[in-house]
């Protein structure tokens, strides 16, 4: 049996605008990403090359112990769980690409403060409120007798 001439006419018709929904929704989907990657990254940008405070002024202060041999990232980290700053990873390449050197000690900083200000406070030792500590002397392991 062959097929009528409006039959095919039909599937052509249906399989053109089948293809017409597809191309929408993954133009659709296509500029959705493209909108979301790049406010990401406009973010990100802004909070690693711009100035970004947690809370706004007067904000409140927070006591940040850093251990001696406690890595950047898990500073970062600390620094985020104590709300001090928007995104550790953010603050952890801001570190990486000035190179900072962040010293050991017990400091109190300001929600209200960016990055530079905190780097400012933490890069100096003298701005701590108390001795340094290293990871291993505040572990919780206890330590074998003598």
């Amino acid at each position: 049996m062959k097929k009528s001439t409006s039959g095919k006419l039909a599937l052509r018709f249906t399989g053109a605008i089948i293809r017409f929904i597809m191309n929408i929704i993954f133009y659709t989907l296509v500029v959705f990403v493209v909108v979301r990657g790049g406010t990401y990254v406009y973010h990100f940008s802004y909070q690693v090359f711009g100035s970004v405070a947690k809370a706004p002024e007067p904000g409140t202060d927070v006591t940040v112990q850093i251990f001696r041999g406690e890595t950047t990232m898990n500073i970062a980290s600390k620094l985020e769980t104590s709300l001090l700053i928007v995104d550790k990873y953010s603050f952890y390449v801001k570190t990486q690409l000035k190179d900072y050197s962040i010293m050991p000690g017990t400091y109190v900083l300001n929600t209200s403060m960016d990055y530079n200000e905190i780097l400012e406070v933490i890069t100096n030792q003298a701005n701590s409120i108390a001795a340094e500590e290293s990871l291993e002397e505040n572990s919780d392991v206890p330590k074998p007798a003598d």
